[in-house]
């Protein structure tokens, strides 16, 4: 297997500069981000399970940023029918649609919540998809967030981990085959029937032949996130680093 090169969009391509100004967007998401959700009175060790609760919700609430930030990534209001859609239990999470009932896509963004004071210290996500099932503009994106008080408050998100979501596939599978180290098949078998947008029916998940730790596309453990997550680990909040504050709070976890 070959060492994966990103593949990105034809700069011929109609929707190229739509492109760049959705990864802009991305980009400026802290920025925009508004949630009305509070957490108050949590004990402090259960802070690193607000994951699980509102996972879901911030991830909701990035699509909706999204949407809001429409003068970013369509000034000249040719995309009015355009908006981003969220899609359960399919990949990608997230589609540039042209409406409900629609089948006009420009791209697609597999989006993934980090709550950052969680214990592991890095995303436990884990993503499987197919190369194949992966259009050129697709985007993997991670989106880490904390309270706006540490222990309390609303959440607000920091900078997102912004790649193809292709290659970030094919890295995957590269990591899994040629540099992680093991005696065990590491042959990957790849879904015949994956296409682009699939429905919920159609398989897209590549399928290892041996994962009895079931650590197959944990994305955070194959190197491709490390400078990012070590960048990210370092960001003051109430001007003590993220990683201190992991380490304070699994120090009194029950």
């Amino acid at each position: 297997m070959r060492f994966p090169r990103r593949s990105l969009p034809d700069r011929a391509w109609s929707h190229h500069q739509l492109y760049q100004r959705v990864i802009d967007a991305l980009y400026a998401i802290p920025a925009h981000f508004d949630s009305r959700t509070s957490i108050e009175g949590l004990v402090a060790t259960d802070v690193q399970t607000l994951s699980a609760v509102l996972g879901a919700t911030i991830e909701d609430q990035v699509v909706a940023t999204l949407n809001r930030m429409r003068p970013v990534w369509d000034p000249d209001e040719r995309y009015q029918r355009f908006s981003f859609q969220r899609q359960a239990q399919v990949f990608p999470d997230v589609l540039l649609k042209a409406d409900r009932n629609g089948q006009e896509i420009i791209l697609g963004i597999e989006l993934k919540g980090w709550y950052l004071l969680a214990k592991e210290k890095e995303p436990n996500f884990r993503f499987t998809t197919t190369p194949s099932a992966c259009a050129d503009a697709d985007l993997m994106v991670v989106v880490p967030w904390v309270l706006s008080n540490v222990l309390s408050g609303t959440p607000v998100t920091l900078k997102p981990f912004v790649t193809q979501a292709r290659y970030a596939a094919e890295y995957r599978n590269y990591w899994w085959t040629e540099i992680r180290q093991t005696r065990s098949d590491s042959s990957i078998t790849a879904p015949p029937e994956a296409r682009l947008y699939p429905s919920k029916s159609t398989p897209v998940a590549d399928r290892p032949a041996n994962d009895r730790g079931g650590n197959f596309g944990r994305l955070a453990r194959t190197g491709l996130m490390d400078e990012y997550i070590q960048e990210i680990l370092d960001v003051r909040l109430s001007g003590i680093p993220a990683r201190d504050w992991i380490d304070f709070l699994r120090r009194f976890e029950q």
